[in-house]
């Protein structure tokens, strides 16, 4: 959530940058009145209580000095009717104000590129060199008659379910072993967490409110199944405060993840690009403010090794304004290469949301005497059935085979 204290003190700058990141300004326009009405309670309020203060010590001191008090307690009884009815419309448009900022984005970095949507993020470079085939290489899904069921995927649940078989069974489970042990190699603690959370912690991270349509909801339970590892592991320290020799604190962990993909309908409509249910393998990091620029190159570079050390080649994106996540003040995207689709794809999104996450969820530090919010990190490292179709396109044979890359042929 944005710092109201900002909004209110430097609400021009906090516009500009909103703006960077297309938000309605009809939203802006709505933050611009609800700041002003309160600014301008706030200035009526704050003198008729320091009057309040200093006349309520005169009518002390006028009563033991026996003089006449009666115009004074008119006055105190007629100030503090003022005083309650402005204090309840500042308590009115704090909470109106609050419950606008939980829908508000973060302010993007001013590193971060202007632009509208993907195709203006700037590509900062390009990893290992695409493979070259003697044959026109397939797309995953015309190569996939003894890996991957869509037709059974459907029958069981609806369109964009699939069932994996054989040895893409095995590869999936092959590559979540090998991410972790990857990722754990590179720092990263491994947890495990539950699959279905509470509102709260939907809150904590920025899904709810703004994104419900977007989720599964439990039926008659405020509980949802989670769309992505970061919301239950960045929530574990919600409402907590840790010790400053803790951070920072580094994670790692696997789950399966659900996403209605609302805002998707008619996108990557055939194969395993775009699921209902997927698995991934998230990277997650609670630092102090001063290392998180740090601590996010280095998640970076984790998430590239593991793609270098998967021989997949891919290309690193600086994500422009328009098209960064609701809680991300910077995105870089790892978009590998899809020889059969003859382009790269996203495959993996590592994000920075400074305090954004901690002010939501309330997760500080103590920094001596003083509690101070934490920044918060998150990455896929990766999207396994994205890594998985990759792997498919990208070691491909002419006879319809599939090689297996070197590193994971010990986890099959």
């Amino acid at each position: 959530m944005l710092d109201i204290k900002l909004i209110q003190n430097d609400f021009e700058n906090v516009c500009k940058k909103l703006r960077k990141k297309n938000v309605n300004e009809d939203i802006i326009e709505s933050l611009k009145e609800i700041s002003l009405k309160l600014k301008s309670k706030r200035a009526e309020l704050e003198p008729l209580q320091a009057e309040q203060n200093a006349s309520s010590k005169l009518f002390g001191v006028w009563a033991r000095e026996g003089k006449d008090i009666s115009e004074l307690k008119a006055r105190l009884s007629q100030n503090k009717e003022k005083i309650a009815t402005l204090s309840k419309d500042v308590k009115e448009l704090e909470e109106r104000l609050s419950n606008l900022a939980l829908t508000i984005p973060n302010l993007p970095d001013d590193i971060v590129p202007q632009g509208k949507d993907e195709n203006d993020n700037i590509e900062i470079k390009k990893v290992l060199t695409p493979p070259t085939f003697d044959f026109k290489p397939k797309e995953h899904w015309e190569i996939s008659e003894n890996w991957i069921d869509f037709q059974r995927g459907v029958k069981l649940s609806k369109s964009r379910f699939s069932v994996l078989k054989n040895e893409a069974a095995k590869l999936e489970r092959a590559l979540i072993n090998y991410m972790l042990d990857f990722n754990t190699k590179r720092g990263f603690k491994e947890v495990a967490v539950p699959y279905i959370v509470n509102r709260e912690t939907l809150t904590g991270t920025g899904q709810l409110p703004k994104f419900e349509d977007d989720l599964f909801k439990i039926e008659g339970e405020e509980l949802f199944l989670i769309p992505t590892a970061e919301v239950p592991v960045t929530n574990l320290f919600r409402d907590e405060i840790i010790s400053e020799d803790e951070l920072p604190i580094k994670m790692t962990s696997y789950t399966a993840c659900f996403r209605k993909e609302a805002g998707s309908a008619g996108r990557d409509t055939r194969g395993m690009i775009r699921q209902h249910q997927f698995d991934k393998v998230e990277l997650v990091c609670i630092t102090k403010p001063e290392d998180s620029d740090r601590i996010f190159n280095e998640m970076v570079k984790c998430a590239s090794d593991l793609l270098s050390s998967l021989g997949l080649a891919h290309r690193h994106l600086m994500l422009c304004g328009g098209d960064l996540g609701f809680g991300a003040a910077k995105t870089v995207d790892l978009e590998a290469w899809f020889p059969g689709q003859d382009r790269y794809r996203e495959i993996s999104s590592i994000s920075n949301t400074r305090d954004f996450q901690a002010r939501r969820a309330k997760i500080r530090y103590k920094d001596g005497k003083k509690n101070r919010l934490v920044h918060t990190l998150n990455g896929s490292s990766l999207a396994v059935g994205r890594t998985l179709i990759s792997i498919m396109e990208n070691y491909q044979k002419a006879d319809g085979s599939i090689e297996i890359p070197k590193v994971l042929k010990s986890y099959m």
